[in-house]
């Protein structure tokens, strides 16, 4: 199982490199050199969370959890964040049945805004093999805010955004509301989420991108039909979902081999963790798996090349993404045509086992030493065996296999569990001993569709 073990899952894609995966995925950038950066941005939502997790270092640079990580090299990192959330950019519940029929995402009034896909991309600065880290969602870390923010305490990664903007909105009411209050609160959970994944991974994030449901699907709809290879035959139907009744289920319907597949569907396809032998972790699979489909089919159709398909995408992406206001993406998409011809790899970050806390669920423990340490000798080189052993400190139960409990709009307030029993062994969902290797991939198909559960 590629969940666990010392190395991690690992995805080796040849070709393009990873900076014009994001761009077509998320930034839409690569091919646009001729455009001013006016041109390219008109439209685009911006936002300051950068600022404020520099701020928040030169306002405590004594707090440990602030303060920049050490930055080794002229590298960019960049962080992606895909959003579970069913609202625009101005906190309005999207169309009911939008939501139903399109995005297979339930009620628009649930999902709250929880970052249920984080993906840190690190671009060298000589061009060379770009590095994806994956990090699972329920990945039961320390929750950092800005500097006299609310203590977010210890909770699944994915809860720093939704809770910050909670807190932050909690006390900026008293100044704002509707639109604005949105947007104050947005930006208090980016960079929360910014802080917190620099702790957990001990590395400087320079640049960030977030799409909601909405933007992937939007994304989807452009690029026409995703070619995706299944290992099997997969069916998750939908289960009603309520403010008060989980559900479940992402709709997603595919057959072993090759599937193509539209706007609904590939969303489906990258949401789905119910009925997949690996759970959170096969979805992550996909979500690797789906980059890299579609810079195959754009490099097949020799769309970056084509302006006007270009243009078409990004108009398209402008929608519903987000960057952070000092990304000069005309820099970026001029400085991302060097780095075509080397490779991408996907990194899935290790787990040590699962827990079921009263206060979380079904979380994944975590050694932050382990993984800060792969990291570094992914982007540097340096040698990892000096990490320390022993998993995080955590209060429960362990299971063979976590369910995400329910989420709310509303979110609970945090608290700090009391030192935990370890688990004796790591457990894979069905029970067994995690696998050391990576076995999730099957063979690459069509010059670079790799074959996923």
């Amino acid at each position: 199982m590629a969940s666990a073990g010392s190395g991690g899952s690992v995805l080796r894609i040849a070709g393009r490199t990873v900076a014009c995966a994001v761009s077509f995925s998320v930034l839409a950038a690569c091919g646009f050199s001729w455009y001013t950066y006016h041109d390219l941005t008109a439209g685009m939502t911006t936002s300051n969370a950068i600022e404020m997790v520099q701020q928040a270092a030169q306002q405590a640079p004594q707090q440990a959890a602030v303060s920049a990580p050490p930055r080794l090299d002229k590298s960019v990192n960049i962080l992606l964040i895909g959003l579970d959330s069913r609202k625009d950019q101005n906190g309005n519940d999207l169309p009911k049945q939008f939501v139903q029929d399109q995005l297979n995402a339930g009620s628009s009034d649930i999902g709250g805004y929880n970052t249920n896909t984080l993906i840190l991309m690190h671009i060298p600065a000589n061009g060379g093999k770009v590095e994806a880290f994956s990090i699972p969602r329920d990945d039961y870390v320390d929750l950092v805010n800005v500097p006299g923010g609310h203590p977010l305490g210890k909770h699944k990664i994915k809860e720093a955004y939704d809770l910050a903007k909670y807190y932050a909105e909690e006390q900026l009411s008293k100044q704002y509301s509707g639109a604005d209050l949105e947007h104050r609160g947005r930006d208090a959970g980016r960079a929360a989420t910014l802080l917190t994944v620099q702790k957990f991974l001990d590395v400087p994030i320079d640049h960030f991108a977030e799409l909601n449901l909405k933007g992937f699907y939007d994304v989807a709809q452009a690029l026409g039909p995703i070619t995706v290879c299944l290992t099997k035959d997969v069916s998750d139907p939908t289960i009603a979902r309520t403010a008060s009744t989980p559900g479940g289920g992402s709709g997603f319907v595919g057959h072993q081999g090759l599937n193509q597949l539209d706007a609904s569907m590939a969303l489906a396809f990258v949401r789905q963790r119910h009925n997949l032998p690996n759970g959170d972790f096969d979805r992550t699979h996909r979500q690797q798996a789906f980059l890299a489909s579609v810079t195959n089919k754009l490099e097949q159709e020799g769309a970056f090349g084509d302006l006007g398909r270009m243009q078409g995408l990004l108009d398209a992406v402008k929608q519903d993404l987000v960057i952070d206001d000092n990304w000069d993406i005309l820099d970026f998409a001029q400085q991302a045509t060097n780095l075509t011809g080397g490779n991408v790899e996907f990194n899935t970050l290790p787990m040590e086992g699962y827990a079921t806390l009263a206060s979380d669920g079904d979380v994944n423990l975590v050694n932050v030493a382990k993984i800060q340490a792969m990291v570094r000798q992914a982007i540097s080189g340096v040698d990892p065996t000096a990490a320390a052993s022993g998993t995080t400190g955590t209060t429960g139960t362990t299971s063979p296999g976590p369910t995400a409990p329910a989420t709310s709009s509303t979110p609970s307030t945090p608290s700090t569990p009391s030192t935990p029993s370890t688990p004796s062994a790591p457990a894979t969902p069905d029970g067994s001993a995690p696998s050391p290797g990576d076995s999730y991939a099957g063979p690459a198909v069509q010059g670079g569709v790799p074959c996923v559960n």
